[in-house]
């Protein structure tokens, strides 16, 4: 898509995301092609699993130097024991191989949406292009601050966008 007529925050979206997917995402890779080789090891080994999710907090939070800087080191290690007790790490790395390449670049929505694009998160869309799949955009947020886990980086605003696009999707409907 050309960035003819964005703004340039959008433009600066477009460069972080196209920069993700260029350099930094080596761990959807790896879970679309070989999602048991790291699967093995998220299942086997609590310190492997606590580095392979510490390792997404740092790099996906809005933080300058640690993701402890919003995230409590208590919610950090109970996402990390959720994975743990329920043996899961296999199958959430596996999700990226049943659905690589599965969705449908042409699919529009054409049902009300309401969208927030935090800042720090790995991809973000300017609207003109989520416009071109999402044709009723009945509520678009960007706020100040927040990465790819805005419900535990930034828990009000989160809950209370929540509500709001919700709310606008609902009146969109009636």
């Amino acid at each position: 898509m050309t960035t003819d007529g964005l703004t340039a925050v959008e433009r600066t979206w477009a460069e972080e995301t196209r920069d993700f997917w260029r350099h930094r995402a080596a761990y959807a890779k790896q879970q679309a092609t070989r999602p048991q080789t790291i699967g093995y090891s998220l299942v086997d080994s609590p310190v492997g699993l606590l580095a392979w999710i510490l390792d997404k907090f740092a790099e996906w939070s809005d933080t300058e130097d640690s993701p402890f800087e919003t995230i409590s080191r208590d919610r950090v290690l109970d996402d990390v024991t959720l994975y743990w007790l329920t043996r899961t790490g296999a199958s959430a790395a596996r999700i990226y191989y049943e659905s690589h390449n599965s969705l449908d670049p042409e699919l529009r929505v054409d049902v009300p949406s309401a969208l927030t694009m935090y800042p720090r998160d790995v991809e973000k869309c300017p609207r003109p292009w989520a416009q071109e799949r999402y044709r009723q955009i009945v509520r678009w947020r960007s706020p100040e601050s927040g990465g790819h886990f805005p419900s535990l980086e930034v828990p009000e605003y989160f809950v209370k966008d929540l509500q709001e696009g919700l709310a606008a999707v609902l009146a969109a409907h009636r």
